[in-house]
């Protein structure tokens, strides 16, 4: 990673005519260095003097022509003041803003006239593109929010910007606003921004990205090679690819894939190697492994759960096995309708988002879902169930080892191997075509 580089939510010190050398100004990382890059001695600086400050337009190589970059800068301090009578929300763990643009009470002309508010809807018409190359040669958003710091005993008000990442436009709206002083009424542009996931990066942007689609000498491909990962695959997918590209911050109940897989050398190791290697060719008769897992799983929080039945192969449509839980006491309880999938596939294999979201759409309202797999669960997938709250539970390959060695144990059978063959015949005696919602009756 460059040294020059940007860190979500860090507190930069933004000075006019600060040089692009000094790392820091007053204790603080110096704006202009951190935005400069081996190539800022031939490119002008980037500033934010403005809200909304487009980069010049970049002829490159052939036809190709681009704008660069578009950094953004919010004045919460401001809102409500002549100057600034809009409030911009910003809700970072959630990836959202919605930022206003810049026609004011006493601009003339519609709302799309003025620069910042012209160069916001050029940019709009090509992220609401349908073509991966136009959408790679929109101009990212960067995303700034003055910031208020106390210094030697002084509050400073200016001077200081809060990095808030890297946005695309999701959506654009008329609207009318009303001026706090005279109290009319006046048009105005309201943009939804997509604050893209940085976590690949560890929650920092290269500049060199910005910098290189400076450079007229670079072609647009060129200029990709070190462009956030959630940048070139919105480009690639485009709309479609939003909600898992969308930052969200649930990292209390995120797991990373070390997390997710047994200990280097452990037994659970081999053991999840063995399970693999015996499925592989006969994943269908996983499900009814998967099926015992889910069952000690949930049945290990205190609730009474009661294996059901494996689906038929072929018409599970997101759906493997069924089964039931039992919420409550003996005298006052509920059942509830669970739909199991099994995944079977190489340990460390990410599970993505588009496999959970399959499961998810088969529950009805009271039932839940379990997934278990040799693999582990990515980023994206556990954001969304946490998220979106999904009542679905998520079981990855260090679980499913753990729950299989003790099974093993539990049933008198040291030999893995041995169990793993056992459960394999019983597969086609727990297959059928019975509805889900049957598990209920009994």
């Amino acid at each position: 990673m460059s040294e020059h580089q940007l860190r979500m939510l860090e507190v930069l010190r933004y000075a006019r005519g600060a040089s692009q050398v000094d790392a820091t100004i007053d204790g603080y990382p110096n704006f202009h260095f951190a935005t400069s890059s081996h190539l800022s001695g031939s490119q002008p600086k980037l500033m934010l003097e403005r809200g909304i400050n487009p980069s010049a337009l970049v002829a490159g190589p052939g036809d190709e022509h681009r704008r660069p970059v578009i950094l953004i800068r919010s004045s919460p301090w401001k809102a409500g003041q002549a100057s600034n009578p809009w409030h911009d929300e910003f809700d970072l763990d959630h990836g959202y803003v919605r930022y206003y643009g810049d026609h004011k009470p006493d601009t003339a002309g519609l709302p799309g006239t003025t620069a910042g508010n012209r160069a916001m809807r050029e940019a709009w018409e090509l992220h609401a593109s349908i073509g991966q190359p136009r959408r790679a040669a929109s101009p990212p958003l960067l995303l700034f929010r003055s910031a208020t710091v106390v210094q030697h005993g002084r509050r400073l008000v200016k001077g200081h910007v809060e990095f808030c990442g890297v946005a695309i436009i999701e959506r654009l709206e008329h609207v009318v606003q009303r001026d706090p002083v005279s109290g009319r009424g006046f048009p105005n542009l309201a943009f939804d921004l997509v604050v893209l996931d940085l976590a690949d990066s560890g929650e920092r942007l290269d500049m060199r990205w910005i910098a290189d689609r400076r450079n007229p000498a670079l072609s647009l491909a060129e200029t990709e090679r070190h462009a956030p990962a959630s940048w070139r695959r919105w480009a690639a997918e485009g709309k479609a690819g939003i909600p898992r590209l969308r930052r969200r911050v649930v990292s209390s109940r995120i797991k990373s894939t070390a997390d997710q897989s047994p200990p280097p050398g452990s037994e659970a190791e081999r053991a999840l190697a063995e399970i693999h290697s015996y499925f592989s060719d006969r994943s269908h008769t996983f499900e009814l492994l998967a099926a015992k897992v889910a069952a000690r799983v949930l049945g290990g929080t205190g609730a009474i759960y009661r294996e059901g039945w494996l689906t038929r192969s072929g018409r599970d449509g997101g759906m493997d096995f069924v089964g039931r839980l039992d919420v409550g006491s003996p005298e006052s309880n509920t059942p509830l309708v669970v739909l199991g999938q099994a995944k079977c596939v190489a340990p460390g294999t990410s599970i993505s988002p588009d496999q959970v979201a399959r499961v998810v759409a088969r529950l009805r309202r009271g039932w839940i879902g379990v997934f278990v797999t040799t693999g582990v669960f990515s980023r994206q997938a556990q954001a969304e169930v946490v998220d979106d709250e999904y009542p679905l539970v998520l079981v990855g390959g260090r679980v499913l080892a753990e729950q299989v060695i003790q099974l093993a144990a539990e049933s008198y059978d040291a030999d893995l191997a041995a169990l793993l063959c056992t459960i394999a015949g019983s597969y086609a005696g727990a297959v059928t075509h019975r509805r889900p919602e049957e598990i209920l009756v009994g």
